[in-house]
């Protein structure tokens, strides 16, 4: 590191030059990195997401783009039987065209979609014959928006003609996801949002200029990676979460290790060393593990981009590639500016930098103090919090969740919802057979209230034909994933499309093999943290703090969206009922990267005081006074971003998020600063173990 160090400053002006370049042009080119993003969840070689193309390619529209619904809801005495209601139901339908929209609903004709049955009617329409919904499939676009098109059209339809005297509500799975405003906001709001937090937290530590440098590295780091993303999005698909990861958990990442390396240099210089010294020393000590800690990260992520999932295997590169840029400047501008012009920037802080801070000599004395109490009482704890996630189910967020809000399409949800109908009707299974016993034995599967089969045009192609499985209950539900699975056994499963089974074959795909990647992940980041710290007993002992970690945070997230304890005061949103299918895996291949940070960081220092003479607990505490300041204010940065990160205005982010922020703050409050000091004191020398080659016998 002393050469790297001294090269670099060799070539400052090539190095600020070119970064300044790079950042530069990927600024300006991130809008077109952003609209190279993709919206495909895709799940190749899945039987449903087969079936789905195949419904999609053939018929234009459905398979995995649930329909929109159309809500009608009359006053007593009147009924939605009555032949003026009627009538005049089947002549708003008929407005739509004729060509590419499917219909399903209650009238036995009339509609574009032709009839349904007895069942079906009932199916949509609530007990008190008030109430009705017609599913509607219009044509599909691709992008973020499916329904771009048709969901105005259909609106404005609707919004033109009266039911009864009542008007016409428009609703389903598509509209009440484009009535958050998901896809509207740009990544920028984030951010901003982020780097203010970061910028308060670090204004605070630095009480000086010094606080912009770690911002300005983050924004070279996040507009660098941004220009990789471009060009990697010309050999594949990216997911459109990876703009939030590069945005958000690179301002956190890029943050942390500037935030490392200045405040080591500061140290030095405190300590009296000159200021291209105190470069090196800070380069070789806290640059040292900067590179370590963001090698980690990256081999982390390597379970997402192993996963024979095409959008994981995107964010999982995303992911990869920003803790790696973050290192590259950290190590590379980063001693540059410090030996350029790092002493004018502490203006206008006067006191003499300490790096001991007496707060957390206090908190590391007390429990090296009662070590063995305090391990025990911090696993209790996470071991408490971690309970929930025993009970974690996997799935599509339930409707329930996402239709909270005040816009027209959750009105009509909640409309159709408080009158009885089933939020299973807006999540249909498609059945694609020309076969009647296939569609029979499904009409027998409990928790299916109708099958509709409609006979017109717009259902067959060829010689098959598409009905749609009416559910009892929310497919994300548990009872609602039952009857999915009992679908599937009584019918082929090439037959069988819609979004909730395709929500079935996401945790298979995703979690069919994650076992043997996780353990690829794990032992290759203890050989490398046994290789950075020197011992055997630290690294596995990070990887089970790690892992109980990381528990407690799915725990708390469980507890939050799926049972619903606090998401509407925090987010106001209900119980989602399931966490997304593809957050445990993201979360886990994140959080044990960034854990593992924090884990570094503390223990390199802990080591570096050992090494230097002092006992185990001594060594322990001393640590902990020098990185405990410096992990809480990193810590409290990510867990900013991650807070940021929870804004965004799609539910599955939002648990994504709820996880991360969960899992930083458990990370740098009870493991890094109770759990972790507790067992380095508590097993002694234990700690510093490291096998040695015998010498050569000379005889």
């Amino acid at each position: 590191m002393r050469r790297w160090t001294t090269w670099v400053l060799r070539l400052r002006w090539l190095v600020v030059v070119g970064w300044v370049a790079v950042a530069v042009v990927g600024g300006v080119l991130a809008p077109k990195t952003i609209d190279r993003l993709s919206y495909d969840f895709g799940l190749p070689g899945q039987p449903a997401f087969e079936t789905n193309e195949r419904i999609l390619a053939e018929f234009g529209n459905g398979g995995a783009i649930d329909p929109l619904a159309v809500v009608l809801s009359v006053p007593a005495p009147a009924t939605v039987d009555d032949p003026e209601v009627r009538s005049q139901f089947a002549s708003a339908l008929n407005q739509l065209p004729d060509e590419g929209w499917r219909v399903v609903s209650f009238l036995d004709a009339g509609t574009s979609g032709g009839t349904a049955e007895a069942a079906s009617r009932n199916a949509l329409t609530s007990s008190d014959r008030r109430t009705t919904v017609a599913l509607v499939y219009p044509p599909v676009l691709p992008g973020p928006a499916a329904y771009a098109a048709a969901l105005p059209q259909l609106t404005s339809t609707m919004a033109t003609v009266k039911v009864a005297g009542q008007p016409l509500q428009v609703t389903g799975v598509e509209a009440l996801r484009e009535g958050g405003g998901g896809s509207d906001r740009p990544i920028i709001v984030e951010i901003a949002f982020g780097a203010g937090g970061a910028m308060i937290v670090l204004a605070l530590v630095f009480g000086s200029l010094l606080a912009i440098v770690p911002l300005l590295l983050a924004a070279a780091a996040i507009s660098t990676t941004f220009l990789l993303i471009l060009a990697l999005s010309t050999a594949t698909d990216v997911s459109f979460i990876v703009q939030y990861l590069v945005g958000l958990i690179g301002l956190g990442v890029a943050i942390d290790y500037a935030l490392l390396i200045v405040m080591r240099w500061r140290e030095e210089r405190a300590a009296g060393a000159g200021n291209n010294e105190a470069v090196e020393m800070a380069m070789v000590t806290a640059g040292r593990s900067v590179l370590f800690s963001g090698v980690t990260v990256a081999i982390s992520l390597l379970a997402l981009v192993v996963v024979p999932v095409p959008f994981l295997r995107s964010v999982g590169f995303g992911g990869l590639l920003i803790p790696l840029v973050s290192v590259a400047i950290a190590l590379s501008l980063l001693p540059v500016i410090l030996s350029t012009i790092g002493p004018r920037l502490e203006w206008p802080r006067r006191k003499q930098h300490k790096a001991e801070s007496r707060l957390w000599q206090r908190i590391g004395n007390l429990v090296v103090r009662h070590r063995i109490v305090a391990a025990l009482l911090a696993t209790a704890a996470l071991a408490a919090m971690f309970a929930p996630a025993l009970g974690l189910r996997l799935g599509s967020p339930e409707l329930a969740a996402i239709s909270a809000g005040t816009d027209p399409a959750a009105k009509a949800y909640r409309t159709a919802t408080d009158a009885g109908i089933s939020p299973g009707v807006f999540r249909p299974v498609e059945i694609l057979s020309n076969d009647a016993k296939v569609l029979d034995a499904v009409r027998a599967v409990g928790g299916v209230t109708a099958v509709a089969a409609p006979t017109g045009k717009t259902w067959a192609h060829g010689d098959q034909r598409l009905a749609a499985v009416l559910l009892s209950s929310d497919p994300s539900s548990t009872a609602g994933r039952e009857t999915v699975e009992e679908i599937r056994t009584v019918a082929p499963d090439t037959t069988i499309g819609g979004s909730a089974a395709e929500d079935a074959d996401s945790v298979t795909a995703i979690y069919g093999n994650a076992g043997w990647v996780l353990l690829l992940v794990v032992v290759v980041t203890v050989l490398l943290l046994a290789r950075a710290l020197r011992s055997v007993w630290l690294p596995i002992k990070a990887l089970v703090q790690n892992v109980v970690s990381i528990g407690a945070a799915y725990g708390l997230t469980v507890l939050i969206w799926q049972q619903g304890f606090g998401a509407q005061a925090l987010f106001g949103a209900e119980a989602s009922g399931t966490i997304t299918f593809w957050v445990p895996l993201a979360a886990f291949s994140f959080l044990f990267g960034l854990s593992m940070d924090y884990e570094l960081f503390i223990l390199a220092r802990i080591k570096e005081e050992h090494d230097s003479g002092l006992s185990t607990a001594d060594a322990t505490v001393a640590g902990l006074s020098y990185t405990g300041r410096l992990v809480s204010s990193a810590a409290l940065i990510l867990f900013l971003a991650f807070v940021a990160l929870s804004t965004v205005p799609v539910i599955d982010v939002k648990i994504f998020a709820t996880t991360l922020a969960l899992g930083i703050a458990l990370d740098a409050t009870l493991v890094r600063s109770v759990l972790t000091p507790a067992l380095v004191a508590w097993f002694g020398d234990l700690n510093w173990w490291w096998p040695r080659r015998r010498p050569l016998d000379d005889r």
